[in-house]
């Protein structure tokens, strides 16, 4: 297992850590009394920090020494969701390596492009990386290539550990250091070398809640297999811990959190707007952990606080969604219904109630079949832009002065996945109560007369 020795060892291998002072950003997003700083690893060939220090490491490790001449023929295998991926992929065309990575179906196109463009053999299995992993170490294929685990492997914990002793050098009086949570590799080996260096340091992971292997670990007192869906942090949906590096952060790391899409998705924004920063959700965990609203906000007030930005590998499109997402959460994107005259004119006054505001409409929707009252009147339903919460609020009241609305309204739907496809758990869907007006239980779908649609009221 990686010891504080092996990680001073493998700083040569390692590539640079640059902290970078956050000063203003934190005054206008309510945490004033904190000082934070960035881990900025995103410029380097692979966009991510954890693999590009860690598998040069592991390369120059393999028991065939870089000068052989055999290396060309030996070949290395990997499962990985992207960044695993891409460091491998950059560091064995440098050296000479063949390289084979076996890549979720929910990999990032951004990702495996690029792993394609830096000559690895790709190869699209799975629902998840512990089913890529589980080909890359059965299928009669892959036979002869040495597997690299991109989180649980010593040398690999060794080599991304050395971000904890850059920390610490740069800033030895560090009270927080935040750092995501997939495999637990890199929380690993940097609680190992930080909690070596400065015990009173706080090391704490953060983990996706739609993968929380680590936290599941814990509980069973081993790595188990967690329950997986679909998230914004990909980068981090590892459904089982590795071993090795359980062990490890178990004994050094001080507490692990969970953080949700909503959590995820308004980090990203505002690492985009204040910090001019595209960071993927699995690098953008650490700080979703400490806004407002976090489970670690109120913890870190008036602390000196580090949070590694662990990769900036994301497919734009799925950008394009975050950014949505992340002004939803800000409310400075918002929905409502308003019940308006369906006789000319009617629309047109609400557009200019909106214009006098200073709302912007993204989207207008009318709908006359389901309104149950007047025959004269019609449902407008409204995406507005906003700038801000206090903004929307203004808007909302000046709107109930003259119309019915409904603002904001959800569905059961919102918070919830229908069909777990990405779960290597997955089961059946439990036949659920159907939902009417004003969220009025209306009993199951009867299965009588042929499977009609029929509703029983209990």
């Amino acid at each position: 297992m990686s010891s504080a020795s092996s990680l001073v060892a493998s700083r040569s291998a390692a590539l640079a850590t640059h902290l970078s002072a956050s000063g203003w950003w934190y005054w206008s997003h309510g945490m004033p009394a904190l000082r934070m700083f960035f881990v900025l690893p995103l410029s380097g060939c692979s966009s991510s920090l954890q693999p590009a220090r860690a598998h040069l490491h592991s390369f120059l490790k393999l028991p065939i020494p870089i000068s052989s001449e055999e290396q060309s023929k030996v070949g290395v295998i990997a499962a990985s969701a992207g960044n695993h991926a891409l460091a491998l992929a950059w560091h064995g065309k440098q050296m000479g390596i063949p390289v084979t990575v076996l890549m979720p179906t929910l990999a990032p196109l951004a990702k495996v492009s690029r792993c394609r463009a830096f000559g690895a053999n790709v190869v699209i299995h799975g629902a998840n990386i512990g089913e890529a992993k589980l080909l890359a170490e059965t299928d009669p294929e892959f036979a002869g290539l040495q597997y690299i685990n991109g989180y649980d492997d010593p040398e690999i914990v060794a080599g991304a550990g050395t971000m904890g002793l850059e920390i610490l050098e740069q800033l030895p009086e560090a009270d927080f250091v935040i750092i995501p949570c997939g495999g637990a590799g890199l929380l690993a080996g940097s609680a190992l070398a930080i909690k070596t260096l400065k015990p009173t340091c706080h090391v704490i992971g953060v983990e996706p809640k739609r993968c929380a292997s680590f936290l599941a670990a814990l509980e069973a007192g081993e790595p188990v297999a967690a329950p997986t869906t679909p998230t914004l942090a990909d980068g981090l949906a590892v459904p089982t811990v590795g071993g090795n590096a359980f062990l490890v952060a178990r004994e050094y790391a001080d507490d692990i959190e969970q953080v949700g899409e909503h959590e995820i998705a308004l980090a990203m924004l505002r690492l985009i707007e204040s910090e001019k920063l595209v960071v993927e959700g699995g690098g953008a965990a650490g700080l979703a952990a400490i806004l407002p609203g976090g489970p670690l906000h109120h913890k870190v007030q008036g602390k000196r606080v580090v949070v590694p930005l662990c990769g900036g590998n994301i497919d734009t499109t799925t950008l394009g969604r975050v950014i949505d997402r992340g002004l939803a959460a800000d409310e400075r994107l918002v929905r409502f219904v308003a019940q308006v005259s369906d006789q000319p004119g009617g629309i047109a006054g609400l557009t200019k109630l909106l214009a006098d505001e200073g709302g912007s409409i993204k989207d207008i929707y009318h709908e006359r079949a389901w309104l149950q009252t007047s025959i004269s009147n019609v449902q407008a339903k409204v995406i507005l832009e906003t700038t801000g919460k206090e903004h929307a609020d203004r808007i909302k009241d000046k709107l109930e002065e003259k119309y019915a609305i409904c603002w904001q309204p959800t569905t059961a739907l919102d918070n919830e996945d229908p069909i777990d496809v990405y779960s290597h758990e997955s089961e059946p869907a439990q036949p659920k109560a159907a939902v009417g007006d004003n969220n009025v239980p209306l009993g199951p779908v009867s299965e009588s007369d042929g499977g009609s649609d029929t509703r029983i009221v209990p």
